[in-house]
């Protein structure tokens, strides 16, 4: 059990790191460093890898932003400087750029491995604390995060230090990403397994219901003028030709082809519970939904389930740019990808 002055403690080194963070000055320096990492001097693009050095905690933080460059279309990988000279310079090649990490900027085996990128004129971004270091004097350009006083009651620990580096360190990376215009269809392809790439996958790809009139439609497009009987005849058609259980919903389109409205199993069930067997002889437009939530045909597996999580929906319809109905994507869609539970 936290006890009040634990929780006080607690929000003390929260509020320390926070201001590590809100102090960091930003110049004329952090353009210099995207435009280090994306191109060379005469403008043309660099093709080689982000390398990333550091030691004890800077090291840490160097591991996870190199795996942050990596996932947002920089290539990257972290070195370690001790493993540097003796055998692993040889990770590094022309064309590629380095990024060395240390708060205070005079760990000697970071020095040490600044030094000797300079002597092969590898272009080296420097992140430390204050420029009054050797590191800052051996780098092509230097980002500082200003003179941290650490969450650490004994001001020794790396804690608020390593958080501004960590934020400052985030940000660059993904200024990058936004410089090489990096989008969702790149990330896609970097996130092909797990939560993030499915997310993202397009919703056309994940429904399994899609409407006439492809040759391989298994969700029937009904006119408003059917009977509750006619379309739900109509569905089970589609089902058993198709394979697979009747869709959950009925797409209702108008003259035109575009989607005036849609019934869920749940329109019926209210509609038989209120009118009885007679429910089954009315047209199918009594009952449905007007103006149904939809997603256009370009919409990502994210988009729907951010709908089915804030508005309880079950099925949503996809349209395309002329609202006409292209398919649906169900909860269970959504539970096949693990996306949510089913």
């Amino acid at each position: 059990m936290t006890t009040p002055d634990q929780a006080d403690f607690a929000r003390r080194v929260l509020n320390a790191e926070a201001d590590a963070i809100r102090h960091i000055t930003i110049d004329d320096s952090f353009q210099q460093a995207v435009n280090l990492i994306i191109q060379h001097d005469d403008g043309s693009p660099r093709t080689g890898s982000l390398i990333i050095s550091g030691l004890g905690k800077s090291g840490l933080i160097g591991q996870k932003l190199s795996a942050t460059f990596a996932s947002t279309g920089t290539p990257s990988q972290f070195l370690h400087p001790s493993e540097a000279v003796h055998g692993d310079l040889g990770r590094i090649r022309r064309g590629d750029t380095a990024l060395l990490l240390s708060y205070g900027g005079n760990t000697e085996e970071v020095v040490t491995l600044a030094e000797l990128l300079r002597q092969d004129s590898l272009p080296t971004l420097a992140l430390v604390g204050k420029p009054d270091c050797d590191l800052a004097r051996l780098a092509t350009v230097t980002l500082t995060v200003g003179d941290v006083t650490e969450a650490c009651p004994l001001n020794l620990a790396p804690t608020a230090s390593t958080t501004a580096m960590l934020a400052l360190g985030d940000a660059l990376a993904l200024a990058v990403a936004r410089q090489r215009n990096f989008g969702v269809e790149q990330f896609r392809k970097l996130h092909p397994g797990g939560g993030l790439g499915r997310q993202l996958t397009p919703v056309t790809q994940a429904m399994r219901f899609k409407a006439a009139p492809p040759a391989d439609a298994n969700l029937p497009l009904i006119h408003p003028d059917r009977t509750v009987e006619q379309a739900y005849a109509e569905a089970e058609q589609f089902a058993k030709a198709s394979g697979l259980r009747r869709a959950g919903a009925l797409l209702i389109v108008d003259d035109q082809g575009k989607l005036a409205g849609i019934v869920t199993d749940g329109d019926l069930r209210t509609a038989l519970i209120r009118q009885g067997p007679d429910a089954w002889l009315g047209p199918i437009r009594q009952i449905m939904t007007t103006h149904p939530t939809t997603l256009p045909i370009d919409a990502l597996v994210r988009d729907a389930v951010r709908i089915v999580r804030e508005h309880r929906f079950d099925e949503i319809p996809i349209v395309d740019e002329n609202h006409h109905p292209v398919g649906l994507i169900d909860v269970q869609d959504l539970a096949a990808l693990k996306v949510i539970e089913g």
